[in-house]
């Protein structure tokens, strides 16, 4: 093969890992790739060996609760004998149809007693969905079968997606892990769900609070993004990357790795394509626009009707984009005046609240998407957005229409 075939072909097969290093559209699976969270890890692991404690796992959609989960357990000792069990769960699920997904994923070998003379222990495949004989006191069988696992395992159970569960189901898994902590086996149960405060996943979580340690997820710090990209970059035989390029994406990011796997996966792939090893800002605004054409369609569908007007000169998509670059406050809330500055900067044109006050309120209004959430009173209302994967996506669209202030 000529030399320039063979680079041709080494930038084409770097292009083809790097799908596999920055993975924008599933939870991260091999922990060499997984960066930060370490008080998270600790604070799961104290709870996996301390009996009688159970996890619950939460904070805004994107922010890596599920990739924390699967990596989970390479970082604990290897010489524990854990079990790991993972299932996600659905709108229709019941708390017996959920177990039933556990123990379906439980395979254990257990040692029997062989009858005869000098006979030797017989090992057998078992599962604890035995002892789910029918649909009455299932909580008793689900128990009794937790009980029945040998106590040489650890078993961890892990519920994801938990908040599509309906508010029936959930309060029963609360009085289940009541119950587990009451009498101290040694199984853990580890929920995560999407919500903002453990209330909006477990009502009743007062009652349960001593068995369930609450974990919150966090958007990720910039030191954090930085780590998934130098990581994946090592991965690419150490490719490079300038350090206002990288600076750019960690703030393009807003703390989200979905944005970061994405924004990178295509600034990768922008300079291998043109092969170098090296990314820079243009590869960079290369990446954006594809990055775009990338997203959810739902995210895109929502800026889409957010933004929609019959007139020729409209604010929506102005006042939207400030919204985006508004200072917020720990909560993540923004008031309108806040609006202002960054209004000035994206328009050139001072503009008052009461210029896109009704902006605001059509943006929680059912015809706009539902794109904000509004709390408070009038005159106070402040504002955040009700999904925080449109936020940076709204920020990068501004850039490609040449409004970024």
């Amino acid at each position: 093969m000529a030399a320039e075939e063979q680079q041709q072909q080494y930038f084409f097969n770097l292009g083809l890992v790097a799908g596999q290093v920055f993975n924008p559209n599933t939870p991260v699976n091999e922990k060499d790739l997984f960066s930060g969270r370490t008080v998270q890890i600790r604070r799961v692991a104290d709870v996996i060996f301390q009996r009688g404690q159970h996890a619950i796992i939460f904070g805004e959609r994107g922010v890596g609760k599920t990739s924390l989960a699967n990596v989970l357990q390479g970082f604990l000792p290897s010489a524990t004998s854990l079990l790991v069990t993972r299932i996600n769960c659905d709108t229709a699920d019941t708390f017996s149809s959920v177990w039933k997904k556990i123990f379906d994923g439980m395979s254990i070998t257990k040692s029997r007693e062989s009858v005869g003379y000098n006979s030797q222990p017989q090992l057998e495949l078992w599962t604890p969905n035995i002892y789910l004989t029918d649909d009455d006191n299932v909580p008793h069988q689900v128990y009794k079968a937790l009980a029945n696992i040998p106590s040489s395992l650890i078993p961890v159970v892990i519920i994801d997606e938990f908040d599509r569960l309906s508010e029936k189901v959930r309060p029963i898994f609360a009085d289940f892990i009541k119950t587990l902590s009451d009498q101290s086996l040694s199984t853990t149960i580890i929920i995560i769900g999407v919500g903002e405060s453990v209330d909006q996943l477990i009502n009743d979580h007062q009652s349960v609070s001593r068995a369930l340690v609450q974990i919150q997820m966090p958007r990720m710090t910039p030191q954090e993004i930085e780590s998934i990209i130098t990581k994946s970059l090592e991965r690419l035989d150490n490719m490079t990357i300038d350090p206002s390029t990288l600076n750019k994406i960690k703030l393009l990011s807003m703390g989200l790795p979905h944005y970061t796997h994405l924004i990178g996966l295509h600034a990768t792939r922008d300079a291998l394509d043109k092969q170098s090893m090296h990314i820079n800002d243009e590869n960079l605004k290369s990446a954006i626009t594809k990055a775009l054409e990338d997203c959810q369609h739902s995210i895109r569908t929502n800026y889409y009707n957010a933004t929609r007007s019959t007139k020729k000169i409209s604010l929506f998509e102005d006042v939207l984009l400030a919204c985006a670059y508004a200072e917020v406050n720990e909560l993540g809330e923004f008031s309108a005046s806040d609006l202002r500055s960054p209004m000035q900067k994206i328009t050139g044109s001072a503009y008052n609240i009461p210029a896109y006050a009704q902006h605001l309120s059509e943006f929680c209004d059912d015809k706009r998407g539902n794109i904000l959430i509004k709390s408070g009173q009038i005159k106070k209302f402040r504002y955040k957005f009700s999904d925080p994967l449109m936020q940076p996506f709204i920020i990068m669209q501004g850039i490609i229409n040449g409004k970024n202030p």
